[in-house]
């Protein structure tokens, strides 16, 4: 965690940071606050509008996502800032309330730090499916130049049918769709392969962050049990507040929690009715086995 028992010490790396380390730093993060909502305003006009026609709905997804991943990076800024406030808030009240928000503050301002680094997972998601962007816009030359041979035939089959130019454009025609036949080739098998890769950074990603966030939520509950909110009557003294050891601890916890999460630990798991298992699912090896069958049942059918 980015704090350990305050808002000052600095945090190791985590198991999960270990077993697979962070990527880059997202390329949609703004240098400068607040200037990301024009620039995600002129995005999403502007999406889909230009490159090749074959590029352009993938291009407007890309775009779009990049205005998602900095509206999360929108929010996990404003996280921090809230954890920061209710510290600042509750050091003025009563011992319990003092320790109980510092504490409270120190798990909120965590939620803005895995934020962040969702970002840059996420990003990777993002990054993958730009391949598939590329070998499109790649691929819109050889479809145009076919179309076009295509369309010259006919006009000239229709206007002057004996023509000696026909043979020669048919020629060129069937050279044309042969090297279209690579290229749609290599457009299928990147686009099955990069949209499985993405789409797993991105269940990654929102796995990772969903299981912290359950735990931090668990954790902060506990905080609030140290809390006497029994009602008192006017002039009645409530006992002395004896829950530092306790808060400690329960931070302690929350910190060795986090950094000690794994994908392989995982509690909430996908219950399939289908013939796939959830080992099929999570596991490396069973998932291969189970794309080499699928491969093999497909190749009979």
């Amino acid at each position: 965690m980015h704090r350990t028992y305050s808002l000052r010490n600095a945090r190791a790396p985590t198991a999960s940071q270990l077993q697979s380390p962070p990527p880059p730093t997202s390329s949609t993060k703004s240098k400068f606050f607040g200037k990301a909502g024009i620039a995600s305003s002129f995005r999403k006009n502007a999406a889909g509008n230009f490159g090749p026609e074959l590029s352009r709905k993938l291009s407007a997804l890309i775009k779009l996502e990049k205005s998602v991943l900095r509206s999360i990076e929108l929010v996990a800024r404003e996280r921090r800032e809230v954890a920061k406030q209710l510290s600042v808030w509750g050091e003025d009240n009563d011992d319990d309330v003092s320790d109980v928000t510092d504490k409270l503050g120190v798990l909120i301002y965590e939620i803005g730090e895995l934020e962040d680094q969702f970002i840059d997972k996420y990003d990777q998601y993002r990054i993958t499916l730009k391949g598939i962007r590329d070998i499109e816009a790649s691929v819109q030359p050889s479809r145009d130049r076919k179309q076009k041979i295509t369309d010259e035939i006919a006009h000239l089959k229709y206007k002057d049918p004996q023509s000696p130019k026909i043979p020669v454009l048919e020629q060129e025609l069937v050279r044309a769709e042969a090297e279209s036949l690579v290229a749609e080739a290599q457009l299928s098998n990147i686009t099955r392969e990069k949209l499985k890769a993405g789409f797993n950074y991105q269940f990654d990603a929102l796995r990772e962050l969903a299981e912290k966030l359950a735990l931090i939520a668990g954790y902060g509950k506990a905080l609030l049990e140290l809390l006497d909110d029994s009602p008192v009557t006017p002039g009645e003294t409530r006992p002395a507040y004896d829950g530092y050891e306790a808060s400690k601890q329960i931070i302690i916890d929350a910190e060795n929690a986090l950094a000690s999460w794994t994908l392989d630990q995982a509690a909430v798991k996908p219950a399939l009715s289908l013939h796939h298992t959830v080992d099929d699912v999570y596991e490396e090896g069973e998932e291969a086995a189970a794309e080499e069958e699928w491969a093999e049942e497909h190749e009979k059918a």
